[in-house]
């Protein structure tokens, strides 16, 4: 009896530090958060005069200043992040998922070789190719365009890999033979079949694509010339780097505001979808 209580005891102890420790790391996750949402309520001036956790009364004044600066396109720059970040998502996940069903699926003699491969190249970092990849574009005349930023995503290894997991653990081979049994083709045993069971997987990594392309910088900046074709982080980098005397604090830190916040949206609404999609492919049934 003293056993069984001393266990009780114990297991509600390490419950409570459990619990503790996350709230913990929550908040400290979620006080930059809060830091920059104070920063946006607040002036330039009253910036610089040093931090506090009050808001500030900036707030509109920062909005106005931002959608009014002649040198932002604001509005564009947004519409812009969301084409490209939906392309990219939406593409990724459909024809990575379909790359992985092959992989899964089929039996062929370059199948190990192939699944290496498309490891490998995890490995490679974008920095490395960036110098050819522009040159390519360059001759064949795809600068200053939006395609070079969506259909390169087309290929990526990252989500084939999770997708190629989860098939392995979720997805029997039996069901797609019994599908072929029946006089169902391959397209829409994919399309019919596998590609329905795979919505968890599917959600989760189409919001890590959206996510991912809606905070990258660094190949867009190479591509994308003209202002009317700028997605949200060149434009913030712009906005950054104005004159020491025409800088408004208050008006970046607004701006980065604006820019995470639809992501912040998508992973509160998409929470539960992206839980079920980690934790459902990280054990086979």
């Amino acid at each position: 009896m003293e056993e069984s209580k001393t266990t009780g005891v114990a297991v509600r102890t390490r419950r409570v530090i459990a619990y503790v420790v996350l709230i913990l790391v929550t908040l400290m996750c979620l006080f930059w958060f809060y830091v920059l949402f104070i920063n946006a309520t607040r002036s330039n001036s009253a910036l610089k005069r040093g931090f506090t956790l009050i808001p500030g009364t900036a707030l509109g004044k920062n909005l106005f200043n931002l959608f009014h600066n002649s040198n932002l396109p604001i509005i564009r720059g947004l519409l812009n992040s969301l084409i490209i970040s939906l392309c990219t998502a939406g593409l990724s996940t459909y024809f990575s998922t379909m790359t992985a069903f092959a992989i899964h699926a089929y039996e062929f003699k370059l199948k190990k070789f192939m699944f290496t491969f498309i490891l490998a190249i995890m490995m490679i970092p974008t920095q490395v190719t960036a110098l050819g990849f522009i040159n390519m574009l360059r001759k064949i005349k795809l600068m200053d365009s939006f395609i070079p930023l969506i259909v390169p995503a087309i290929a990526a290894p990252a989500v084939f890999f999770y997708m190629k997991q989860y098939m392995e653990a979720n997805i029997p081979l039996e069901l797609m033979e019994s599908a072929r049994i029946d006089g169902a083709g391959e397209f829409r045993i994919f399309n019919r079949i596998a590609f329905p069971l795979m919505k968890p997987a599917i959600a989760v990594q189409a919001i890590f694509s959206f996510v991912t392309s809606w905070n990258n910088y660094f190949t867009p900046a190479l591509v994308l010339k003209s202002d009317s074709k700028k997605t949200l982080p060149i434009l913030i980098a712009t906005l950054r780097s104005a004159d020491f005397l025409k800088f408004d604090m208050g008006q970046v830190y607004m701006f980065i505001a604006l820019a995470i916040l639809p992501v912040i949206v998508v992973y509160i609404f998409m929470a539960k979808n992206i839980v079920a999609g980690m934790t459902v492919g990280a054990v086979k049934g």
